[in-house]
């Protein structure tokens, strides 16, 4: 068993990984809003609270508005580049995107307990920022 020493010294490591991994969910989804544009706007048409989203605006907008903020938000997030605020404008788009796509449907229980979990990881960057190995950390030791 290695000492707590040698596992903190992973820490850094660890944060990279964490920010990395963490983000592909981002960039990956915001790809889908534009490659499988009408797929996704036919299930959001079919969402028990789709309807809602037209409180928002046009669905097609907001599928290019959400994708462009995906795959803005996740690559700053990867990179740790303005991190708190790319986790903040990811938590607010995911929560329209999780209330009226997941919300009431009994087949995305999974998916809806994903997106709790993401919330959950948007928060811990919001507050805590992007840890070690970011571009946040390398601005703030430049002179």
């Amino acid at each position: 068993m290695q000492s707590d020493s040698a596992l903190e010294r992973l820490g850094p490591a660890s944060d990279v990984a964490f920010r990395l991994l963490f983000s592909l969910i981002f960039v990956v989804a915001g790809v889908g809003h534009f490659m499988q544009r009408d797929t996704m706007l036919a299930r959001l048409d079919a969402a028990p609270l789709g309807h809602l989203a037209r409180l928002l605006g046009p669905p097609e907008a907001l599928m290019l508005a959400s994708g462009v903020v995906l795959v803005l938000g996740g690559g700053a997030l990867a990179l740790g580049l303005a991190t708190r605020i790319a986790a903040i404008a990811l938590f607010a788009t995911l929560v329209p995107i999780t209330l009226t796509v997941h919300v009431g449907d009994p087949d995305h229980i999974g998916p809806l307990f994903k997106n709790v979990a993401l919330l959950g990881g948007l928060l811990h960057f919001a507050v805590r920022g992007p840890g070690a190995g970011s571009l946040d950390a390398i601005r703030r030791r430049s002179p």
